[in-house]
């Protein structure tokens, strides 16, 4: 298996872009599909070892952004994407990057849980280490337990690991799709309302990894829920209509907005 530092040495470019603390560079991002464009004019710069959360009414492009940064939005039918996305030096957009090695280095939390329905919960969490390859089972026994203590489900489940994964509970089920994504060591994890179909309480589990996570990783989140947001996040864009109307730090995003737009949403003036 290829590693990611052998990738990123073939591909290795120069981002004038970013900075010594970027992990993510978005410049001139367009998206759509066929005539209907989603994505306008996205430039943003996103820190390492942080969490940036994305909030703004259904439809304005969101979930489109996440899929535009792990290259999982081209693979529909009639979708496009025009512009620059630097992943530390590296355009993950040139024409030489093979887009299943960004997929190893950027994961993706969806918003409902879904383990693979056939798999016990060491199999969910050791699928794709397998799919890359990797044989060797006392290495993929270690990635496995070290995935689901990343996850906060190791003490829950160490007992139970050939039970099936879909007997977990719902926010359970959610933290066995971040183990699954974080056994692949990626460096930037996306998540795209990931607490959206959780109980409160399970939900506050979420949060309260994902804190725990930004310790080690980049966090990208989506969330209509905007004290979540608030609660989770370093820093905030808000999008509307397909652009990017704000960013900044968290704090000054929801106490001082630059934009009147962006005020009139926290406010709950619309939405």
């Amino acid at each position: 298996m290829t590693s990611y530092a052998e990738t990123a040495n073939l591909y290795k470019g120069e981002n004038k872009n970013s900075d010594i603390q970027s992990k993510l560079a978005i410049n001139k991002l367009d998206a759509g599909f066929y005539n209907k464009q989603v994505l306008k004019d996205i430039n943003l710069s996103i820190e390492k070892k942080s969490v940036t959360a994305f909030i703004g009414p259904s439809g304005c492009g969101k979930t489109t952004l996440l899929r535009c940064i792990n290259r999982m939005h081209e693979m529909t039918p009639g979708a496009y994407a025009k512009g620059e996305i630097f992943l530390d030096e590296i355009n993950i957009y040139d024409q030489k990057i093979n887009p299943v090695m960004i997929k190893r280095r950027i994961g993706m939390v969806f918003q409902k849980p879904n383990p693979f329905p056939t798999m016990s919960i060491f199999d969910n969490v050791a699928a794709g280490l397998k799919l890359n390859g990797v044989k060797d089972k006392k290495i993929i026994d270690q990635i496995v337990r070290e995935s689901l203590e990343g996850a906060a489900l190791w003490d829950e489940v160490k007992d139970e690991l050939n039970k099936p994964g879909m007997s977990l509970s719902g926010g359970q089920q959610q933290r066995l799709c971040i183990a699954r994504a974080l056994a692949m060591h990626p460096e930037i994890l996306l998540m795209d309302e990931p607490t959206s179909a959780l109980d409160p309480g399970a939900s506050s589990k979420i949060e309260s990894l994902i804190n725990d996570l930004k310790k080690y990783l980049t966090i990208v989140i989506v969330t209509h829920n905007m004290q979540q947001a608030a609660r989770v996040s370093d820093y905030t864009g808000f999008m509307y209509l397909g652009s990017l109307v704000e960013s900044g730090k968290t704090k000054q995003i929801f106490e001082k907005p630059k934009k009147e737009l962006t005020e009139r949403y926290i406010s709950g003036k619309f939405g």
